[in-house]
């Protein structure tokens, strides 16, 4: 995924029929009833009205986003708009979720939205695989984290991405569990579905070690950095870990696992990763609520409630504000990856500061990066964590920013209260006269966990669709997770 493969990039059929066959074996049926809330959780909560429109409203633009900008005629979704730019398989992934939720939501039809994911499977499924580096979409069964938008090849030089893949794929199951019904289309989706994901080769992406590299380079060979945690790459092995064709084998999740750094951070105690998207990624579509793997047995607590620490974590740092950042509160708050202003360091308020363009921002004890840009998808993938902080915040965002902020296609990527004087010149973006500056582009990878998040914390809909399928629930179980909506499921 762009947080962590650029930067190593930088420095960062036969299947098909057989797919078929297996069909009737690993259906899963009953994947839409919903579990009991878990013994300790915190309270349910409840929106209020004019909240509950607003979510609604957000909900509605940001699927619009995924279904008017993505390529009708292979499903691939911009990685930003409206500055062109390539495919991001990863928005992909978030893209055809989308999809099912608008669906449920009657945004679109379910025909509409079968036909828009038969449209992006069967491109997947034909693209081109190759170990050559130019005229290809991917290798082994792994895509290239960036491809055109038009003819789906690899864009420039960029990485065959193990994690961009993940998130491609989690988007694929979700079809495969949505589209469940005794009908010729649908089946066809369940086919083309279980093929994409049966072709990864995933112990090719280990390079001989027992965890996953971050990708491949047809010049160079391997990347060096590997997924190690913690971060969002939960879901990579889950995938990894479940294949009925290729699986890693559980030292794999143990190698995940040994490096993780549990910390205190503004009166939290949990795993640390300094940006919250590696603390919602795989929430978006695994349900980690009541579930645990022997880390979390001996931390007493679930990667549910990791990630609420976390969100209340980057809340309270906000409010302490130890940068001095210009509108930083209880209600204004969220660091994250994302775009930012400029690459440039001068005075502001007679302060010194360094800002950023695209960069890993984030707050822990691992590292703080803040250059004042603040990130709405920080708030809204963390809606099911902590409803109670999350939803006023993007509702406050909402109303003190306006327009700038929100628009057709619900939040920018990002804002930055403290840079005001129109006369700096800004590397994207624009800055409005004593507001701040506003990002003018959408990113599909963070347009998707709002959406989504939103969606499972109203409805648990990604989540009981993926409860549902068999390959997540074996690579959770090889994982050793047990308990919760596990309980009997693993042999």
């Amino acid at each position: 995924m762009r947080r962590r493969s650029d930067a190593a990039t930088r420095g960062r059929a036969t299947l098909l029929a057989g797919a078929f066959a297996v069909l009737s074996a690993l259906s899963v049926s009953g994947c839409r009833t919903p579990t009991a809330p878990r013994a300790g959780a915190p309270p349910a909560y409840v929106a209020t009205p004019s909240q509950s429109a607003f979510l609604d409203t957000v909900q509605r633009r940001t699927f619009d986003w995924f279904w008017e900008t993505t390529n009708p005629a292979n499903g691939l979704v911009p990685d930003r708009w409206p500055t062109k730019s390539f495919s991001s398989i990863a928005s992909v992934g978030f893209g055809l979720t989308a999809y099912l939720v608008g669906a449920e939501h009657g945004w679109i039809t379910r025909e509409q939205a079968r036909d828009r994911v038969l449209t992006t499977l069967r491109f997947f499924w034909t693209a081109p695989q190759g170990g050559d580096s130019a005229n290809v979409t991917g290798h082994r069964g792994f895509f290239y984290h960036f491809v055109d938008m038009e003819r789906g090849l690899r864009f420039q030089r960029v990485e065959l991405s193990t994690i961009d893949t993940g998130l491609l794929l989690m988007g694929v199951l979700a079809c495969r569990q949505y589209f469940d019904r005794a009908e010729p289309a649908d089946s066809i989706v369940r086919a083309l579905a279980d093929s994409i994901y049966f072709r990864v080769d995933w112990p090719w992406a280990r390079d001989a070690a027992a965890s996953l590299t971050m990708g491949w380079h047809p010049e160079r060979g391997f990347i060096t950095s590997r997924w190690i945690g913690y971060d969002e790459a939960m879901l990579l092995y889950a995938l990894a870990l479940g294949s009925p064709t290729h699986p890693l084998g559980p030292e794999a999740w143990d190698a995940w696992t040994a490096t993780y750094k549990w910390d205190r951070f503004h009166g939290q105690e949990y795993v640390m990763f300094a940006p919250l998207f590696g603390h919602q990624y795989s929430h978006v579509w695994i349900d980690f609520r009541g579930i645990q793997d022997g880390y979390m047995r001996t931390r007493g607590i679930d990667y549910f409630e990791n990630s609420r620490r976390a969100t209340l974590a980057h809340r309270a740092y906000a409010i302490a504000n130890p940068g001095g950042w210009r509108a930083y509160s209880d209600s204004v708050w969220g660091l994250t990856a994302s775009d930012g202003p400029l690459d440039s360091a001068f005075v502001v308020a007679g302060r010194r500061r360094q800002f950023h363009t695209y960069w890993a921002r984030g707050a822990g004890t691992d590292e703080i990066n803040d250059d004042g840009t603040l990130v709405p998808t920080a708030a809204g993938g963390s809606v099911p964590f902590a409803p109670e902080i999350a939803i006023p915040a993007l509702l406050a965002m909402r109303r003190t920013y306006g327009d700038p902020l929100f628009t057709r296609y619900g939040f920018v990527d990002a804002f930055n209260p403290t840079l005001t004087d129109a006369s700096l010149r800004v590397s994207q973006g624009r800055i409005v006269p004593g507001v701040g500056w506003f990002d003018t582009d959408h990113l599909g990878i963070d347009q998707g966990p709002i959406l989504l998040m939103i969606e499972n914390h109203r409805t648990e809909f990604v989540w009981r669709l993926l409860r549902g399928n068999p390959h997540i629930v074996r690579g959770l179980c090889r994982a050793g997770f047990s308990g919760g909506w596990l309980s009997g499921r693993c042999s």
